[in-house]
């Protein structure tokens, strides 16, 4: 998908999902069960098993509206193997201005990773479509508050410590999208295949998002 396209998908569903399994075996039934609850922004963590050939999988079969990108992205050969391997967008901890060049020559949107103010700024220079905030666990939302006063143009996503909750706080403070993992993909629940509560949490977040 291209980048224009991909941006528009990921602003107007405003969540990705952080798909970070050991289990490989059960993402399809993971990502279905998010997608019935209207979560259809993927991400698979390159620390999946196998994670080129997930993407490969989810991608070939995805259904219309969903994306499916790569995520933990460090360098410009995996960002690359992952754009070969189907992988929508590009998501990262870090800023890497190769793996963010390789996206740019690609056309695939890309996400970097930044903490301060400086590397948030760092990584928007360098290309980024939107700069992932990670972790944002001990930030909160009044961080993106302050971040619009200085930082009006840049599009932010926190990931880590977003939850079903919180979500549109985040939200309403400045963020564009939110990225959110364990709160969503239950461990427990995977664990049981219990897909119904999988579905039930995505559909609470979807709801909780409403006229934002």
């Amino acid at each position: 998908m291209q980048r224009d396209k991909a941006s528009e998908a990921i602003m107007a569903a405003k969540v990705i999902a952080v798909i970070r399994m050991s289990d490989a075996a059960r993402i399809v039934e993971v990502t279905e069960a998010l997608r019935k609850g209207g979560v259809k922004i993927l991400e698979i963590t390159m620390t999946v098993p196998g994670a080129l050939d997930v993407i490969r999988k989810l991608a070939e079969t995805k259904p219309e509206g969903v994306l499916v990108g790569a995520g933990t992205v460090f360098d410009a050969d995996t960002a690359a193997a992952a754009i070969w391997s189907g992988a929508d967008f590009i998501v990262s901890p870090i800023a890497d201005p190769g793996m963010i060049a390789a996206c740019r020559a690609h056309h695939t949107f890309v996400a970097p990773g930044a903490f301060t103010p400086a590397e948030i700024a760092a990584a928007w220079d360098r290309g980024a479509d939107v700069v992932k905030v990670f972790p944002a666990t001990s930030l909160g939302p009044q961080f993106f508050r302050d971040m619009r006063g200085p930082f009006p143009q840049i599009k932010l996503m926190p990931t880590g410590g977003v939850t079903v909750e919180n979500a549109r706080s985040f939200l309403e403070a400045g963020a564009c999208a939110v990225g959110i993992g364990t709160a969503l993909v239950d461990k427990k629940a995977v664990a049981a295949g219990d897909w119904n509560s999988l579905t039930e949490r995505a559909r609470r977040l979807v709801d909780s998002l409403g006229g934002l």
